[in-house]
């Protein structure tokens, strides 16, 4: 009787804990949803040099104005976790997990910068500005401390290269590096007329795949199936225009030597210039 009564005083103590437990463990939504943080970027097959029959660089530009591209600029603040490409980046590069490098001279990864250098390159300096006193109505000298401000990246330049495999008879694409393309207005632009354009710094992209395949980004069609950065990426879910390609001439920009209609067409010109080299390559 008395192991009973022990018997039945331990199942009383093990259902009261198991409740316990599950009071404790908060569920923040329908379901428990798999730990992205813990996910790893998707293995590419390996590429021999023989098999590449035929390879192209192209620089294009990532508008984060447009709708389709907003996932990459939002959150500006942290949500649920979750950041924005350019917030993220800084983070990492703060944090010793990235390594920046100088846009201002090429974009083949040659100077590291450090964290203190990125400010200055994203022009978070401490500086005297003339602003106008809501007051008064008159411009008076202010000193601003110098911050980072992620939301002024507007824009993020991809470097990536097509090459067409000739063991798989497939067209593939890897991206190479991003760049951050900062909007700002100059000291002396007051009633901020002119926006000014510039690449902060450039990230190499195989070496940010990891962070980047364990950072969430939202899924505007649905919220059941999480998507990282590089699923994003890979999966080629962004829109884009090319600015750049590699070429004879310096690999000068389209800008270079067109624009308005005159460039936009030229973009689409290459993009097709790259689908036709694999139509062409079939008979039917």
């Amino acid at each position: 009787m008395k192991k009973l009564t022990v018997a039945i005083g331990l199942i009383i103590c093990a259902l009261c804990f198991s409740g316990t437990a599950s009071q404790a463990q908060i569920v923040d939504g329908a379901f428990q949803r798999v730990d992205i943080s813990k996910k790893k970027p998707m293995q590419f097959p390996y590429v021999r040099e023989a098999d590449v029959m035929w390879s192209k660089k192209i620089w294009r530009i990532i508008d984060l104005r447009e709708k389709m591209n907003q996932t990459l600029y939002f959150p500006t603040v942290e949500t649920n976790g979750r950041n924005s490409l350019t917030n993220l980046m800084l983070k990492a590069i703060e944090d010793g997990l990235l390594t920046a490098y100088d846009a201002r001279t090429d974009d083949e990864f040659k100077i590291p910068l450090t964290f203190e250098q990125v400010k200055e390159a994203f022009g978070a300096t401490t500086r005297t500005r003339r602003v106008r006193n809501l007051e008064t109505g008159e411009f008076e000298d202010r000193v601003i401390a110098g911050e980072v401000r992620g939301e002024e990246v507007k824009q993020i330049m991809v470097k990536e290269e097509w090459f067409f495999d000739k063991q798989t008879s497939t067209m593939n694409v890897r991206i190479i590096g991003i760049c951050p393309i900062q909007e700002y207005y100059r000291d002396e632009d007051i009633n901020r007329e002119n926006v000014q354009r510039r690449q902060v710094f450039w990230i190499y992209y195989p070496e940010a795949r990891e962070l980047l395949a364990s950072s969430a980004v939202l899924n505007t069609r649905s919220t059941t199936h999480t998507m990282s950065f590089d699923d994003l990426f890979i999966k080629r879910r962004f829109n884009s225009y090319v600015v750049k390609e590699s070429n004879v001439y310096n690999d000068r920009a389209i800008s270079q030597y067109l624009s308005g209609r005159e460039a936009m067409l030229e973009s689409k010109k290459v993009e097709q210039e790259i689908f036709n080299y694999e139509q062409d390559l079939w008979e039917y």
